[in-house]
């Protein structure tokens, strides 16, 4: 994981929670109730992917709280005890603008005093943002807030400027995090952990794990089984800085390919962290459908620049038959309060794609 937040802020030309919808609506089908695809791997054409509400719901209106909260950070050099004794002022940064929503998410919004380039869900957007090109930390701006608490999972830096932050008297905690579902659910738990409010984690770590159950058993009902699954591979695209990787297991991209019942096929063939794309690795893979970031396949120019750009792409069956599911880059991979909500609106990108208007 530590490659891929490097790849990530040493590339990304947008800021992550960048989004260009087209202002088409979400489609707020339940699951059950879906007209799905009589024959997935025949369909041809991209398709988008929206959440239907951007919304997070707190678990608790008014959360208990018991401080000092003396919390393990999991610094650069070393874990370490940080005692925790005023939330009042919290910034929350990471690369997906997880951290923030699980802030949200366990009912401390209001504490929330300062945000990263990724963090853009109703509620938060108006804050003011302390990074710069998505992912660099202004040390100026994160002190003039005068926080009490900055929580963070290291990926977004420098690292070694967070840290210093506690010399000028902030109290920094930084978590274990994974992005995957089971991540999602354990990082409710340390946030809430360092907020002095385990209850509440355990609460919303409690309903992300069941929501995210739900929502895969409902794919699973339609989703096609045996070698009518899809084959599908996670593009991480920057084409302005010629930066194009295949996302593999720890990226997080199996579980949101593996929860949409279909094959993974950087896990099948071995891919742990991410690989690079070049012809032999794509055409080994020979996906069936795409999963990509709006930001990243615009940054190609669409499909039609990406596969000009890269012909062997065109070689595979999700190239012949133009065959990408974007979704916001803020969205797609933010494992958080919203998991379930993003693996069902992939669902139905993937199972029963909207034709654009004419």
């Amino acid at each position: 994981m530590a490659t891929l937040a490097i790849v990530l802020v040493a590339s990304c030309a947008a800021a992550p929670g960048a989004s260009t919808d087209d202002g088409s609506p979400a489609d707020d089908t339940p699951l059950s109730e879906l007209e799905v695809l009589d024959d997935p791997q025949a369909y041809e054409g991209p398709s988008t992917a929206r959440l239907v509400d951007r919304d997070i719901d707190p678990v608790e209106e008014d959360p208990a709280q018991s401080l000092p909260a003396t919390v393990v950070s999991h610094d650069r050099a070393g874990e370490v005890d940080v005692v925790v004794d005023d939330t009042s002022r919290i910034i929350a940064l990471d690369l997906a603008g997880s951290v923030a929503a699980t802030v949200w998410g366990l009912g401390f919004g209001d504490s929330l005093v300062g945000r990263d380039g990724s963090t853009t869900f109703p509620g938060a957007e108006d804050l003011p943002v302390v990074t710069e090109n998505g992912h660099s930390i202004n040390a100026e701006s994160v002190l003039a807030l005068e926080p009490t608490l900055v929580i963070t999972d290291g990926s977004v830096g420098p690292r070694d400027v967070i840290e210093q932050l506690r010399s000028a008297g902030v109290t920094v905690v930084f978590l274990d995090k994974t992005s995957s579902f089971d991540g999602a659910s354990e990082m409710a738990r340390q946030v809430a952990a360092a907020l002095g409010a385990p209850a509440a984690g355990e609460a919303l770590a409690q309903q992300i794990e069941s929501e995210v159950a739900t929502t895969a058993s409902e794919i699973a009902a339609f989703a096609p089984q045996g070698d009518g699954r899809l084959r599908m591979v996670f593009l991480y695209l920057r084409g302005s800085a010629g930066v194009y990787y295949i996302f593999g297991r720890e990226s997080g991209a199996s579980d949101l390919i593996e929860g949409l019942g279909g094959v993974d096929v950087a896990s099948e063939l071995g891919w742990n962290d991410m690989q690079p794309l070049t012809d032999e690795a794509i055409v080994a893979a020979d996906p069936d459908l795409i999963l990509v970031m709006t930001g990243g396949i615009e940054s190609t120019g669409g499909v039609d620049g990406l596969l000009e750009d890269r012909p062997a792409i065109a070689l595979t069956q999700a190239g012949e038959k133009r065959r990408f599911v974007d979704m916001a880059d803020g969205d797609i991979l933010s494992f958080g309060p919203r998991s379930s909500d993003v693996l069902a609106a992939l669902a139905r990108a993937v199972y029963a794609p909207q034709k654009p208007a004419s």
